[in-house]
């Protein structure tokens, strides 16, 4: 849920990035970071093990401007790709405006992508939300790789609910701000029909 302050007349939307290990997560956050001016951006924030992948979150405000008189920011956040850390998973997803899924593209990680789609909608469910309530998109990621799954492929495992979908390459920042954009616009249209203001 988003948060209003309107003392300091901000509006703070959640979205979270959620996906198998080492499916590009992090890589997306890291992208937004590099090429998003100082002025827009908090700290990135993150937490890793000894191997590099994300434990707990990444978490990134950016500043969108203003809405209706209110200051948008948008905190940017992503789970941790390992399985037996769904309580961070849940803590993470709870409160959120927005997720974006991200697919590893790799014929390899299909099992791994569905495992996780799996438990997005399980841990939504748990969280008191669910996948056809909150705004939603799909990142199929890794496309530049030489081997890699057809959209058609994942879209029939990872998309049943035909979700805005975008291909992206997020080492090279290919997709990262569409499918970033594509979902600030969902969730602030939501927001703008529920009038948090």
């Amino acid at each position: 849920m988003s948060y209003v302050n309107h003392m300091a007349k901000e509006l703070n939307c959640k979205i979270v990035y959620y996906g198998p290990g080492l499916c590009g997560k992090t890589t997306n956050l890291q992208f937004i970071f590099g090429q998003t001016k100082n002025d827009a951006r908090g700290k990135l924030i993150s937490l890793a093990t000894e191997t590099e992948r994300t434990l707990f979150f990444d978490f990134l405000p950016i500043d969108l401007g203003v809405v209706r008189g209110f200051k948008v920011r948008f905190h940017i956040y992503t789970v941790p790709g390992q399985v037996f850390y769904d309580a961070s998973r849940k803590l993470v997803l709870r409160g959120a405006d927005g997720v974006i899924f991200v697919a590893d593209s790799q014929p390899s990680r299909i099992e791994a992508n569905i495992e996780s789609v799996e438990n997005l909608a399980q841990n939504l469910t748990d969280t008191g939300s669910a996948l056809d309530k909150i705004p939603y998109i799909i990142q199929y990621n890794k496309r530049d790789l030489p081997e890699v799954a057809s959209i058609q492929d994942l879209r029939a495992e990872l998309n049943p609910l035909g979700v805005p979908e975008f291909e992206a390459s997020a080492h090279k920042g290919v997709g990262v701000f569409d499918t970033l954009k594509a979902l600030s616009k969902q969730v602030l249209q939501r927001l703008a029909k529920s009038d948090p203001t």
